[in-house]
């Protein structure tokens, strides 16, 4: 979202996380802009019994945790690293300077709100109106056509069997069912385990 350089002259730091370490947790005040540099972490809630649900799965280059900066509130969701990663953060007020003297970082801003809340939409016409099998091979198409959580080259779906369970709702049996039946159709091919659009 914002250049390396950018963040270092206005004072952001490095920090180092490990794999499934919690970087800030559903609910808490937001003191810090995030974005990662290297690695994965995913945005997520947590239920009751301890079930979580992705909320976006976050790649290097993107920011995350981003809606106490702007609206004041808490933390909508936690963070979670899946692998060894590397965030840049910068305070939350030097962040609302950096906004002020470059708005057209602000719209940058503002069009990934757009995308994220237009992703929404889709997971929830996705999960209130439509069966398993029809849940992923949209979300399958939405990462193909946002080059997202999905190989460049070979179209290989870059999440677990878990992680697209976590992100439809639905239980990881039904998500391995409706992924052999899609290869069955030739919506998708299952290769060596890993999936490809």
């Amino acid at each position: 979202m914002i250049s390396i350089d950018t963040l270092l002259a206005w004072g952001a730091t490095y920090k180092k996380i490990g794999p499934h370490e919690t970087i800030f947790r559903e609910g808490t005040e937001g003191h810090f802009y995030h974005q990662l540099v290297s690695g994965s972490v995913r945005w997520i809630n947590i239920g009751d019994e301890g079930n979580e649900f992705i909320q976006q799965m976050i790649e290097p280059g993107e920011s995350f945790g981003e809606y106490p900066l702007f609206d004041g509130s808490v933390y909508a969701g936690s963070a979670m690293s899946n692998t060894e990663s590397v965030i840049i953060r910068l305070h939350k007020h030097t962040f609302r300077q950096l906004l002020k003297e470059y708005p057209e970082i602000h719209f940058a801003f503002t069009k990934l709100f757009s995308e994220r809340l237009r992703f929404k939409s889709l997971l929830l016409k996705e999960l209130s109106c439509f069966g398993p099998e029809h849940r992923i091979s949209t979300l399958f198409n939405y990462f193909k056509e946002s080059k997202k959580n999905i190989c460049y080259q070979c179209s290989q779906i870059r999440l677990t069997r878990q992680q697209i369970a976590n992100m439809t709702g639905l239980r990881v049996e039904t998500v391995i069912r409706s992924i052999k039946n899609l290869q069955h159709k030739g919506e998708l091919v299952i290769d060596r385990g890993k999936i490809y659009c």
